[in-house]
């Protein structure tokens, strides 16, 4: 086999193995009715397409952004740019928190642990310390630059 086939071969390959992943990432989002929840609780089920698109969007952007390394501290100003990866952390990670919650919601784990732990009240009190340690951990994480070797 040449070169050039072996690259057709690659590309149909990591084409194929790209729709299954997403495949799957759509099929976990619709089984833990993650963008059904938020639809249902920002009131806003006539603007469904809206949701459907920033999806999408974000998708595409977040594989471009990872595929093809795209940077954007040579086209905007360092202010802007900042300002751009700022608002887009604040997104993702309340997309990532929306996963985590609707995760940990499918498998019950507040009602189990409330329930052994003996807890009546106060449960949203627990998710909202929850959600606070999981935001300050993570600004904790990135200004002392762990992880940056």
């Amino acid at each position: 086999m040449n070169q050039a086939a072996g690259q057709v071969l690659l590309g149909v390959v990591g084409f194929s193995a790209g729709f299954l992943v997403a495949g799957g990432v759509v099929a976990l989002m619709i089984g833990l009715g993650i963008i059904t929840r938020f639809i249902g609780v920002t009131h806003t089920a006539d603007r469904i397409e809206l949701f459907e698109d920033a999806v999408f969007l974000g998708a595409v952007v977040g594989t471009s952004a990872t595929v093809f390394e795209v940077g954007i501290g040579g086209i905007l100003p360092a202010l802007v740019s900042s300002a751009v990866l700022g608002i887009s952390g604040i997104f993702m990670g309340m997309f990532v928190g929306g996963w985590i919650m609707a995760l940990a919601e499918v498998v019950n784990v507040f009602p189990v642990y409330c329930r052994r732990l003996g807890i009546v009240k106060g449960t949203s009190w627990i998710v909202i310390a929850l959600a606070a340690g999981k935001v300050s951990g993570s600004l904790l994480h990135f200004y002392m630059r762990w992880g940056q070797g």
